[in-house]
């Protein structure tokens, strides 16, 4: 995307309905505002090399000094797909618990908001309380899982060992989903017992008293965290990439033969491929299969870096041109190994596609 003209956002703000308010909400320094300046460099607002540098969004002087965000600021960035523009109003909010107050006023003028974790620490106090105040004002959230790239670089750890991880942050989120559900459905069943006491003429005859909770037949299989639903993201912001598995399921339809409907159902879960029958199977963990995320994603993810930071300039040709990509003199000539992963990987996985393919449709459910 490149710059667009003030006469431009001026149009765009008279078609409301094309008109979505975002929030960026996580624990501190889980990588906020590093993910919102990777969104505003593809409006061309600030250089590409500068994101997660510049802190953009950080206009005080006082957050520039200590690194943290302290004061919700916002943005609006154009983004268009298919036939379809939208106006996307990117509000960054604080992390810190001491400014909390903030991130209360920023969700409740939202239509949706992006929950950002960080891969390595996983969810954190502040995760738990955002997490809360979204469900709280009923906006749709996504979850960003953020800096992949710790995984790869800090922990050395592998495919697999990355895959059960991630699960496990997943899994630890949807429990906290579970528990607000679970907290909504028994309030809501005590305020018709309440009811019922105050006015006791209208049940006649014997009363029984019903032992359900209700969540017997409330079906909340819409409200978690999921990547088949679309509504999680893998990203490492400060390299500029980022995926749902939506993106990996439309190549793989094209090159295996198999439909993408199915490949986002088994992307993310206990699937591998067989190859000989060009069939998706389940029990990989029984058989001691891969499987297919680790399989057809991260290993590809992990073969990159690997080469990148080894330094195998053959194989990140091979790999740059398999991919179809064309990569800078510049970049491919610098020293830096994240120069050439950001050069490579913010062409292969735009992460400003990743996140805001789902902000265009928040309003919908919201």
């Amino acid at each position: 995307m490149v710059l667009n003209s003030l006469d431009k956002m001026i149009q765009l703000q008279k078609n409301t309905a094309n008109i979505r308010n975002i929030c960026v909400l996580a624990h501190v320094d889980h990588g906020k505002t590093t993910l919102a300046d990777c969104l505003i460099s593809s409006n061309g607002i600030i250089s590409s090399r500068l994101a997660g540098k510049l802190r953009y969004m950080d206009s005080r002087e006082d957050e520039q000094i200590r690194g943290i965000t302290m004061k919700s600021s916002a943005i609006s960035l154009h983004y268009a797909t298919g036939n379809e523009e939208y106006l996307i109003n990117l509000i960054d909010s604080p992390g810190h618990v001491d400014f909390s107050s903030e991130v209360s006023t920023a969700v409740r003028i939202c239509d949706g908001c992006i929950i950002v974790v960080d891969a390595v620490e996983g969810v954190c106090p502040q995760t738990q309380a955002v997490l809360r105040q979204a469900w709280l004002e009923n906006i749709r959230p996504v979850l960003v899982i953020n800096k992949i790239d710790r995984l790869i670089v800090e922990l050395k750890f592998t495919p697999q060992e990355a895959y059960s991880h991630l699960k496990n942050i997943l899994e630890q989120i949807n429990a906290l989903t579970g528990t607000l559900f679970t907290s909504k459905v028994l309030e809501e069943r005590a305020e018709r017992e309440t009811e019922s006491q105050v006015n006791p003429n209208s049940e006649q005859g014997e009363q029984v008293y019903d032992w359900s909770t209700g969540l017997e037949d409330t079906d909340d299989s819409h409200l978690y965290f999921s990547p088949e639903q679309g509504n999680v993201v893998f990203t490492s912001a400060i390299d500029g990439w980022g995926f749902g598995i939506e993106h990996f399921a439309r190549i793989y339809s094209q090159k295996i033969g198999i439909k993408k409907e199915v490949l986002m159902k088994t992307l993310w879960g206990d699937y591998y491929i067989n190859m000989k029958a060009k069939k998706i199977m389940k029990g990989d963990q029984a058989k001691g299969k891969k499987p297919l995320f680790v399989q057809l994603i991260l290993e590809n993810i992990w073969s990159l870096y690997d080469a990148v930071l080894k330094k195998d300039k053959d194989k990140i040709d091979k790999i740059v041109t398999s991919l179809g990509l064309k990569i800078g003199a510049r970049e491919a000539r610098h020293s830096d190994p994240k120069v050439q992963i950001n050069a490579i990987c913010s062409q292969w996985l735009p992460i400003s596609h990743a996140v805001l393919d789902f902000s265009y449709g928040v309003s919908e459910t919201s």
